[in-house]
């Protein structure tokens, strides 16, 4: 299933011939929540509503493991730098964050301490350590060798973190305070080296595509190259910002999502919730939908629409049309399934998307 093209094709070559090549189906009423590779890039790591994570083996394109969390739940499953470890946060009984050898399916630690629901993992680049955000107002620091966390950060509803590719920087956002806030990591204990407010920004979007306001936002991810921010939403666009100044960089607008039912609890939409948005029964919320890829300068997302399948791509080297920075898709790749989750496996230059079904995509040689 794993391409050989990783070492010396460029993305620039590949990201509009990415096509479907895989599809895993799930049981009915089930849908896909969150999608992480490891770091060989051969195995894939889902979040399921029906409380397991699903293991896939990206080389065979086949899939390799069910893990049961009935008691406890899951979400946000994340790899380690172990490749047979996971954490992941639960979803029932506690707000615990669990660790998870796959090797005998047991519990190699529980990290403690959140009150309220966890809405962010973030696995640092550099080493063992992660970040965990929840609606207890706090972020903390966790070390996946202690049980007990090494830092806390207390903020209004800090809903998603993110490391800058250096694991040096922490960034952590509140979407309805509409503010992203950078700290330095060897002293968060210390206010944040930089804030940005969003507030102007969004009310630009707000009036001309119905973007709400400190609402949707379901994760924010730095560029490898460490020159961007992408701030995802659920509703019709993410926002692309500069990750020195704060500024603007693009709005990444999807034409066809529809802000009334992408991005709150509409019986039409109940599974492209937002991290912070209250969950009706059987329920989850999900990670971003777009990934950047490895070399900074595209976007991939889904439509953000389940009646238009497929995903889009923007390029950010290209100018925005407009004076509101408004940057259109540069292609559509097709599909007949809808994508409400996406991930970029840099190692084998492959996407992963899912919503109902989990799928792989390949760059297709004959386009």
């Amino acid at each position: 299933m794993a391409t050989d093209l990783a070492p010396v094709s460029r993305i620039a070559d590949l990201v509009t011939t990415f096509r479907p090549a895989k599809l895993f189906k799930a049981p009915p009423n089930t849908a896909y929540t969150s999608i992480d590779f490891d770091d060989s890039g051969e195995f894939m790591l889902c979040s399921r509503t029906d409380d397991t994570m699903q293991l896939f083996n990206t080389k065979a394109g086949a899939h390799a493991k069910e893990l049961k969390s009935q008691k406890y739940g899951s979400a946000l499953a994340r790899f380690t730098h172990h490749s047979t470890s996971i954490i992941y946060a639960s979803t029932k009984q506690d707000d615990g964050i669990r660790y998870l050898s796959m090797h005998d399916n047991s519990f190699i630690r529980y990290f403690r301490g959140h009150t309220g629901r966890v809405t962010s993992l973030s696995v640092s680049p550099g080493g063992d350590q992660f970040l965990s955000a929840a609606m207890d107002n706090t972020v903390k620091l966790w070390d996946t060798r202690s049980p007990n966390p090494q830092g806390q950060l207390d903020l209004e509803s800090p809903y998603l973190t993110a490391y800058d590719p250096s694991a040096s920087v922490i960034a952590v956002a509140s979407p309805p305070a509409q503010a992203l806030f950078l700290y330095d990591l060897k002293n968060y204990d210390k206010p944040p080296f930089a804030s940005f407010d969003l507030l102007a920004t969004e009310k630009i979007y707000a009036a001309l595509f119905g973007q709400r306001p400190g609402e949707g936002w379901t994760a924010i991810e730095f560029s490898n190259n460490g020159k961007f921010i992408l701030i995802a939403t659920n509703g019709p666009g993410h926002y692309l910002i500069d990750a020195f100044s704060g500024e603007l960089v693009h709005y990444l607008h999807r034409p066809n999502a529809n802000p009334n039912t992408n991005n709150n609890n509409s019986a039409s939409s109940p599974l492209r919730l937002a991290p912070g948005d209250p969950l009706p029964p059987a329920s989850s919320y999900l990670q971003a939908d777009t990934v950047l890829t490895p070399d900074g300068r595209y976007i991939i997302g889904g439509s953000g629409s389940p009646s238009v399948p497929g995903l889009l791509v923007w390029d950010a080297h290209e100018k925005a049309s407009g004076k509101d920075k408004v940057l259109r898709p540069v292609a559509e790749l097709p599909c007949t399934r809808s994508a409400a989750v996406v991930a970029y496996n840099p190692r084998f230059n492959l996407v992963a998307s899912a919503e109902r079904e989990a799928v792989l995509w390949v760059p297709d040689g004959d386009l």
